[in-house]
């Protein structure tokens, strides 16, 4: 059986989850300041678990199941989806370049999982003018969910079907999977609000603000309508009831989420479930009150996982690496049709400057 690890680059931290035989072997939580500040950190620990037969390395943006040690330079930008002006600045998701070049220099069995935008079973009318359908996180979140409601509901994985919501700690995001394929996705930046970031930019905000920094695009969340970017989710919820800033911010988040799955319903009509992940869905007011909006289109749950000290991407992760190494979650990788992914988050672009923009990444 395959010996594998799965990592999460996320917004708050890094996390690893190892899988051995179908056994947790390894669980590891970094917080991303410390892994941006020290990239080895993160590699150090793939490099101790060795012998490993393959590792879903960091993917960003995500390429269509590129090795690690096939990246070129264009792709690594590509991934990390960083523009010639910022290159050589601090990513918002740190130390991602250092940690993939690390693992290539140590020769590490890794390979970088594709974005939603790369699968072929989303129809290419639904990736028009997007980039962020989802980003490789958001994928392997589906993979656990698969996992999840096939077990529960004593399905095959080919057979699942849900509307998935990702509640992060900065953004929102929301994948309709049917038949165990992803077939719609709405990327956390381009969708309903986020707790710490904006999700859709309306696009005349864009232009009055000029030229947009990666950073801007982390702002503007439901904590930052109350007031307190650093407030935390259950401070939100508790403050909500009396404080009417507070309480805008949470009618903003919860009615997006609402609204994100409403509009997945197009692609979606009658999921069997509405799944919710992430640090926010752990949080119980947050979750009774989607639970309490949705429950109309289907039962809505939390998504269970395997492991008990990592987040729901790196267990879904390490599902992708078992199966796409040859282990008992083939049947899994094969109904997600992963080894199907092509082309780039840039293909279906048709927006003025978009020509340039392909330049810039070595793309004509």
């Amino acid at each position: 059986m395959p010996r594998v690890i799965g990592v999460d680059p996320g917004t708050l931290s890094f996390d690893l989850c190892g899988l051995e035989e179908g056994r947790v072997f390894l669980e590891v939580s970094i917080s991303t300041e410390d892994a941006a500040r020290t990239p080895s950190l993160i590699v150090d620990h793939l490099t101790r678990a060795l012998p490993l037969d393959l590792v879903a390395a960091p993917s960003g943006y995500g390429l269509p199941l590129v090795p690690v040690a096939q990246v070129s330079g264009d792709q690594l930008n590509l991934f990390i989806l960083v523009r010639e002006d910022d290159r050589g600045q601090a990513e918002m998701v740190g130390g991602l370049r250092e940690m993939v070049e690390l693992m290539r220099r140590r020769r590490l069995p890794a390979v970088i999982v594709p974005g939603v935008i790369h699968l072929s079973t989303v129809p290419a009318h639904r990736k028009v003018n997007r980039i962020d359908m989802g980003t490789a996180d958001k994928l392997c979140v589906a993979a656990l969910a698969i996992r999840d409601q096939a077990g529960r509901l004593g399905l095959g994985p080919d057979r699942t079907s849900f509307i998935l919501v990702e509640l992060g700690g900065a953004f929102t995001a929301a994948l309709a999977v049917e038949g165990g394929r992803i077939v719609d996705g709405i990327g956390g930046s381009s969708g309903g609000l986020g707790y710490r970031a904006l999700g859709t930019l309306d696009g005349e905000v864009a232009y009055s603000l000029g030229r947009i920094s990666k950073a801007a695009l982390f702002t503007g969340g439901a904590a930052f309508i109350a007031g307190d970017p650093e407030m935390s989710p259950e401070a939100l919820a508790a403050r909500a009831r009396e404080d009417p800033r507070a309480k805008i911010a949470w009618d903003a988040l919860i009615e997006s989420v609402e609204k994100m799955v409403a509009s997945l319903q197009i692609s979606l009509p009658a999921p069997r479930e509405v799944l919710l992940s992430g640090r926010l869905s752990r949080v119980p007011a947050i979750a009774e009150a989607l639970a309490s909006r949705m429950n109309r289109v289907a039962p809505v749950r939390l998504v269970t996982g395997f492991a008990s000290n990592c987040k729901e991407a790196a267990q879904g992760a390490a599902l992708i690496a078992d199966g796409l190494a040859g282990g008992s979650n083939r049947a899994l990788v094969e109904a997600m049709e992963l080894r199907n992914a092509r082309g780039s988050i840039l293909d279906h672009l048709y927006v003025a400057g978009s020509d340039a923009v392909r330049g810039q990444f070595g793309m004509r």
